[in-house]
């Protein structure tokens, strides 16, 4: 019995020693085997082109009317009528309300009457005049009594003169009894009703007018980001063509878009104490009555083209411990080359470069995150974008502190 078992550990620890040799020898071959070749990470490129690149500024805003006229009594009475219909359109000089008329009647009656008076007594004045005039010489009459009638005839033409304005006056508070609109436009409701006493004195509200057809829109834009407007224009970064080149967009409450562009009319010239802000005032076409007075919309106001920037898309960009933005180029033989570059304005998803960067650069925008400068890729280009010929809003907390947003003013 134990010869067999010494002979069976013999075997086994033979067979061990066997398989401790190969597997010593493999690792000796691998050891000796060349590493593979570390394949080339594929890159996304853009060549960049230097452009002038349109901005816009987005601003809040509320719509107003371009004509308000509030309809008031000028003079007292009843309502007779009500001849419009509330919240329709109007035509201007379209009668709206009647007041009674009758004593206002009767007031230029009386006017008219004590006129006639009056011119009877001039032509009578008169003809007296007329006659002393050919007898005052002949010592007929005292130069007393010639005095005397060349004054009665002055007398009665300011006599004649009073009446007259008397019933002019009288005509005119006749005329204000039909009250018709001063403007044409959309109705408002109406504050009396048939039978109201109003009152020319206090001159009672009767309804509004507005004028919806143009609209306005009052914006509030900071004042710093128009300082910053002039410098650039001055420096030569922002190119305007004019006033008549300043185009506004619009973006209603629900987020669509209004069909139609408008125009900046004006930029205020005082800065609101309060707010630090100024006024500026766009006017839109509004034929389909979309717009109402008092709306709250934001407007993408253009602020005229950028010039000598290179679009570089956002992903593109990073940024060293230090806050420095940097690209990775790829060169002529295919190798990265990491660079500075300066950052403007984000417009878009794309930062507008204006420094480190020049005609027909590559510059890998994606599979960024693995590279390090120096080393092979294999590249592939990026397609075409395109293009998007409206203004691009700028973002206005993505600029670098030597360019703020601004609006074009007039």
């Amino acid at each position: 019995m134990f010869p067999d078992t010494f002979q069976h550990r013999t075997r086994l620890a033979a067979t061990g020693c066997a398989i401790a040799t190969a597997l010593v020898l493999s690792a000796c071959k691998s050891e000796s085997r060349p590493p593979a070749a570390e394949a080339a990470p594929e890159v996304t490129v853009m060549t960049v082109r230097q452009d002038g690149v349109p901005l816009s500024v987005e601003l809040p805003g509320r719509t107003a009317p371009f004509l308000l006229a509030e309809v008031r009594a000028r003079v007292d009475g009843i309502v007779q009528e009500r001849s419009f219909t509330e919240g329709t359109d109007v035509r201007q000089g379209q009668p709206l309300y009647q007041i009674d008329p009758a004593p206002y009647r009767a007031t230029l009656a009386s006017a008219e009457a004590a006129l006639q008076r009056a011119q009877a007594n001039l032509a009578s004045t008169t003809s007296k005049l007329d006659r002393y005039k050919a007898i005052v010489g002949e010592n007929a009459i005292s130069k007393q009594e010639f005095d005397d009638a060349k004054a009665d005839q002055l007398q009665a033409a300011a006599d004649v003169a009073a009446a007259k304005a008397a019933a002019e006056t009288a005509r005119i508070n006749l005329g204000y009894t039909s009250v018709s609109a001063p403007i044409a436009g959309r109705s408002s409701v109406s504050q009396v009703t048939k039978g109201a006493y109003v009152q020319g004195g206090s001159a009672t509200l009767l309804t509004t007018i507005q004028q919806i057809d143009p609209m306005y829109v009052d914006l509030q834009q900071s004042s710093v980001e128009g300082l910053a407007l002039r410098r650039d224009i001055a420096s030569g970064n922002l190119k305007v063509d004019g006033a008549n080149a300043v185009k506004v967009g619009l973006k209603l409450e629900d987020g669509s878009t209004y069909a139609h562009t408008g125009t900046l009319e004006f930029s205020g010239v005082t800065v609101d104490p309060a707010t630090g802000s100024v006024t500026l005032r766009a006017r839109f076409p509004n034929p389909e009555h979309l717009l109402l007075p008092g709306m709250f919309v934001r407007a993408a106001v253009s602020q005229g083209v950028r010039q000598n920037v290179i679009p570089v898309p956002a992903p593109a960009i990073t940024r060293t411990p230090q806050g420095e933005a940097t690209v990775m180029l790829v060169g002529a033989d295919n190798k990265t080359v990491q660079r500075t570059v300066q950052t403007g304005t984000l417009v878009q998803g794309k930062w507008l470069v204006e420094n480190g960067l020049k005609d027909g650069d590559r510059i890998v925008v994606s599979g960024i995150q693995k590279l390090r400068p120096g080393i092979a890729v294999k590249v592939k280009e990026a397609p075409a974008p395109v293009a998007n010929p409206a203004p691009a809003a700028a973002s206005t907390a993505a600029r670098t502190p030597a360019a703020g947003p601004a609006v074009a003013a007039r």
